[in-house]
């Protein structure tokens, strides 16, 4: 059986039907979160509180060989036996819809299914259990997205373009982060989810600011949301750069930790209860260039997105700031870290800034934005990004791409 019925939190949370001028408060997380090292040989202790014994699990070819003997032997501890889908690379309704007739035809009455992988993997998974109208368990075996966390998933079109987004009545019914699989992963991915993060706090205090800004569920947000939200970019200033130098190294340290926990819960939370904004409207903007969807990270996006966010709000010294920083932690900071350029791709990139400045998203943003002041403030945050990499130098992006 699947679910047939389209859901949204928006008219539930925001009670738009009832004529009140200003909706409650509201924030939500997942169920359970678990984070630190070696995890994933537990996860069939864990799967106990959820509660599931039969799970299907839902993984990339490369994750099933990587991760695919730790996993299943870790179920098979717990006398739990696992039906393994492939996950087929895209978070596309195609691959969802694939994904779910496959498992339905095994006949098999599953009470959870265990999606492993990255953003997209994880994404895709929630839409297949949704459909299945069982629990979904999130196990990241990289830190690049804020992704695990939340009661949505980003869908695209089989080419990778962003189409739309599905919500969920329920959270993840638990997080587990193995932290030594975050550790082995490459560095990029760790600094990509620090981008991501990094736009958790400013999107989310221009969505609390805003008399009219709404968290993505449809309510106000929460001071709740606002306090992690800020932790969350916090964290990743203080132990961004330690962070990075233990997952170079291979190891677990706390500051890795602490990244991975602001990557993942906190930014999971932050954005998802305190709302999103310009950077990632930028962002999805960036995905109609076939360079930068192709060759770039949603964080990495992200981060150039969320420098366009500070200079559309005049927030220059903070522009600087978060400028200078992406520098030192090798995230993009301007056009031609992205392989884009003013000239070369002026018109579809004018064009794709068009289409962020119309994004229902840019409706947190107290002022009117268009597609004019959104290119002006595209250019200006180039500007202020290479005049950044200029002072600190482009060792720490190119270290990532050796």
């Amino acid at each position: 059986m699947t679910r047939t019925v389209d859901f949204s939190p928006k008219p539930i949370f925001s009670l738009e039907d009832t004529g009140r001028q200003m909706p409650p408060v509201g924030l939500i997380s997942p169920a359970r979160y678990v984070q630190g090292p070696d995890l994933l040989d537990h996860l069939g202790r864990f799967l106990s509180i959820v509660p599931s014994t039969r799970p299907a699990v839902y993984i990339s070819p490369g994750g099933l060989r990587r991760h695919g003997d730790q996993l299943l032997d870790g179920l098979r501890a717990m006398q739990i036996e696992a039906v393994v889908e492939i996950f087929e690379g895209e978070c596309s309704f195609s691959e969802i819809e694939r994904a779910t007739a496959s498992l339905q035809a095994q006949n098999i009455p599953f009470d959870s299914l265990i999606a492993v992988g990255g953003g997209k993997c994880l994404d895709a998974g929630k839409c297949v259990a949704d459909r299945l109208e069982i629990p979904v368990v999130i196990c990241p075996t990289i830190a690049s997205t804020d992704a695990p966390c939340s009661a949505l998933s980003v869908v695209y079109s089989d080419e990778g373009i962003v189409q739309g987004g599905e919500s969920f009545p329920d959270s993840p019914a638990l997080v587990l982060v193995d932290s030594q699989l975050i550790a082995a992963a490459p560095v990029r991915y760790l600094v990509a989810g620090m981008g991501d993060a990094l736009a958790t706090r400013y999107e989310a205090r221009t969505c609390y600011r805003n008399p009219a800004g709404r968290a993505v569920i449809g309510s106000r947000p929460t001071i709740a949301a606002q306090a992690i939200a800020k932790l969350c970019a916090q964290t990743v200033f203080d132990d961004g750069i330690a962070a990075a130098e233990a997952n170079y190294r291979g190891e677990v340290d706390p500051a890795l930790e602490r990244v991975i926990e602001a990557n993942t819960l906190l930014s999971g939370i932050g954005f998802e209860s305190g709302g999103v904004t310009a950077a990632h409207a930028v962002a999805m903007g960036f995905t109609r260039l076939p360079v930068a969807r192709e060759n770039y990270l949603h964080g990495e996006m992200v981060a150039l997105g969320l420098l366009t966010q500070l200079a559309l709000e005049q927030s220059t010294d903070e522009c600087v700031q978060v400028a200078r920083f992406c520098a030192e932690i090798g995230l993009p900071t301007h056009l031609a870290q992205l392989s884009l350029d003013t000239a070369a791709d002026g018109p579809a990139l004018k064009a794709a800034m068009a289409a962020s400045a119309e994004t229902p998203l840019m409706d947190n943003v107290p002022f009117d934005v268009t597609p004019e002041n959104t290119w002006a403030a595209l250019l200006q945050a180039d500007e202020i990004g290479r005049a950044a990499t200029a002072a600190v130098g482009d060792q720490a992006y190119r270290r990532m791409r050796a």
